[in-house]
């Protein structure tokens, strides 16, 4: 029984910091970055913000887990040249509006990159709809292999930039007097690339393309909305983020229990979630909490696989309150 993935991602924000950011970002310019986000789309970001003496501002949350229009529409201004966001939130869940914050970022001539690692899996994402600058996704999270994934770019913010990395297969001619390198994409793919990541990437976009995607996010929409209530019956549960059309992303705490402590005994009851931190710290610090439990549906996920879930925590809740009289 499995409810719940690993947070390997790629790191789009790494490469466009280093074959971006120094050319676009000077003293004082600003990185707006969602207090949603991954650690993978925040540190990189604090990164070249320091070594450009730029600067990165968080976009709050609101009590809910939606991200805080007004404040965005505030924050923004002709020192912004990046607003960077996650399509749909690891912790919380939230699908922010993408495609409206991108079009205010573009009428402040900033760019928009998008984190769509949590999102691709759960409905489909066409990025030149929300006219992204940039999108990413990781390949494990559509059920491909570790260590590969996705970036788009647009054609002519990719052809402004230089490589990022050098070797082989991204150059055109090399001297000792002149190198010069290859189009888009084999200028930025350097070295032999993740050969059996590729294939395994593809097969799994070739077996999400077969699917009936609305089909799906209907579904996986019936079972968040199934689960969300069936955890309300657990006494002292406390369910993080209850954002309007959320992904099936549950982080929750159990009162009396610690987070770790509570997956380790889900564990011995087959069932895998996740505890800890989730690689996005503000986003609980926003909530008060420094760790939670996440339970994580997918479109393989039955409501006999959240009942079990329910369950098991009812039996947690139980011993615990047994226990503490």
């Amino acid at each position: 029984m499995k409810l719940s993935s690993s947070e390997e991602r790629p790191k789009p924000s790494t490469w466009w910091r280093r074959a971006g950011g120094r050319a676009h970002l000077g003293v004082g310019d600003e990185i707006l970055v969602s207090a949603a986000e991954h650690h993978s789309n925040l540190v990189p970001w604090q990164l070249i913000a320091k070594e450009r003496r730029a600067r990165t501002r968080p976009i709050p949350l609101l009590p809910d887990g939606q991200l805080d229009q007004d404040a965005y529409r505030d924050m923004l201004g002709p020192r912004t040249k990046l607003v960077t966001l996650t399509h749909a939130s690891n912790v919380l869940g939230t699908i922010p509006p993408v495609a409206d914050m991108i079009a205010l970022a573009h009428r402040y001539g900033a760019k928009a990159l998008i984190d769509g690692a949590q999102a691709v899996s759960h409905f489909p994402v066409e990025v030149t709809a929300l006219d992204a600058d940039f999108y990413a996704f990781s390949g494990h999270k559509i059920f491909a292999p570790t260590g590969i994934g996705v970036l788009f770019g647009k054609r002519e913010l990719l052809e402004s930039m230089p490589p990022w990395q050098g070797g082989g297969n991204m150059i055109d001619a090399v001297s000792f007097e002149e190198t010069t390198y290859a189009p888009i994409p084999h200028r930025i793919e350097a070295g032999t690339g993740h050969i059996a990541g590729v294939t395994g990437l593809r097969a799994a976009l070739h077996y999400l393309a077969g699917l009936d995607r609305e089909t799906a996010t209907a579904y996986e929409e019936q079972l968040t909305t199934y689960a969300t209530g069936a955890l309300a019956t657990v006494p002292g549960l406390r369910l993080i983020g209850n954002a309007p059309g959320k992904i099936g992303v549950l982080t929750f705490l159990l009162k009396g229990t610690d987070p770790t402590a509570l997956a380790a005994a889900l564990d011995q009851q087959g069932i895998a979630v996740r505890a800890g931190r989730h690689c996005a710290q503000p986003a609980l610090a926003s909530f008060g909490l420094q760790s939670a439990v996440r339970a994580s549906l997918a479109l393989y996920n039955t409501e006999q696989v959240v009942d079990a879930l329910v369950a098991a925590l009812h039996d947690i809740q139980a011993q615990s309150t047994s226990a503490a009289g």
